[in-house]
């Protein structure tokens, strides 16, 4: 039985034998064609059977020749390069522009200026403050420039929080350090606060002194002075009732060195800041 071709696809075989054997199939030559017969599908289209080389055929026919592709432009090797150079350059600034990004600490939001803290500041104790506080307006709770110099002041003040605190002294030889503590500073009989707790000096450079699991004497408070960390021969930070006189010394609860260039200051100023979710 013969296998049925249309009008177009026989043109396209004959275009191919007039390339494969031009000195039969040529301007000058009739068409030397194998028998064959016409006959029509059920759109009346005009089909050609054909009957003999009927595998060479369809081995044409199954790679139709795609017009489109002789529009489509030729890259040389040269050109590709170039264009996988130029696309991994640009991902590459981007990468590098994300990294950057991401690299770049935001800083927190002071809802009141700070006569204390700078955006360096900002950016040290932000990146080293628990998860929970993150993204939350910073808001001053007290301030010895606002409020004045008294202790029991400061805890009137914290009486209705329920946040953790940044502690911040500035002594009069102009360093700077404090206590991030868990809970607000207040008046107890016993320690409080959890191993969130910290200390941290910018005396010269900034340095965090964390909990040491040695014990648990994070913050302890009276009307006659305010500690952060015990257990040895001293504090880690005390002031006085008036906020004129501070000291810092070794202690096991932190393992920190001295704050301040001199374990006993006078003070300049204090500030407390809360951060509320």
């Amino acid at each position: 039985m013969g296998v049925a071709y249309s009008v177009g696809e026989v043109d396209h075989l004959y275009t191919t034998f007039v390339q494969w054997s031009p000195d039969i199939y040529h301007k000058n030559h009739k068409k030397q064609w194998p028998s064959h017969y016409m006959i029509r599908d059920k759109n009346q289209n005009e089909i050609l059977v054909v009957d003999k080389d009927i595998a060479v055929f369809n081995q044409l026919l199954s790679k139709p020749v795609d017009h489109a592709a002789s529009n489509r432009p030729i890259i040389t090797v040269k050109d590709s390069k170039r264009r996988l150079s130029v696309c991994s350059s640009e991902s590459s600034e981007l990468e590098e522009h994300e990294d950057h990004l991401e690299g770049d600490n935001v800083l927190p939001v002071l809802t009141t200026h700070s006569e204390l803290l700078n955006d360096h500041h900002l950016q040290k104790l932000a990146a080293q403050m628990p998860a929970r506080t993150q993204g939350y307006p910073w808001q001053l709770v007290y301030s010895t420039a606002i409020h004045g110099s008294s202790l029991k002041t400061l805890y009137r003040n914290m009486a209705s929080l329920d946040s953790p605190v940044l502690l911040l002294v500035k002594d009069m030889y102009k360093k700077v350090f404090g206590a991030f503590c868990s809970d607000p500073f207040k008046v107890s009989k016993y320690c409080y606060g959890t191993g969130e707790t910290f200390l941290f000096t910018f005396n010269p450079e900034f340095q965090v002194y964390r909990w040491s699991g040695e014990n648990s004497y994070f913050v302890s408070g009276n009307f006659a002075s305010l500690q952060l960390g015990g257990g040895g021969s001293g504090f880690g930070l005390w002031l006085d009732a008036d906020l004129y006189h501070g000291a810092s010394f070794s202690c096991p609860t932190f393992h920190n060195a001295p704050l301040s260039t001199h374990e006993d200051f006078i003070i300049q100023d204090v500030e407390v800041w809360t951060v509320q979710n």
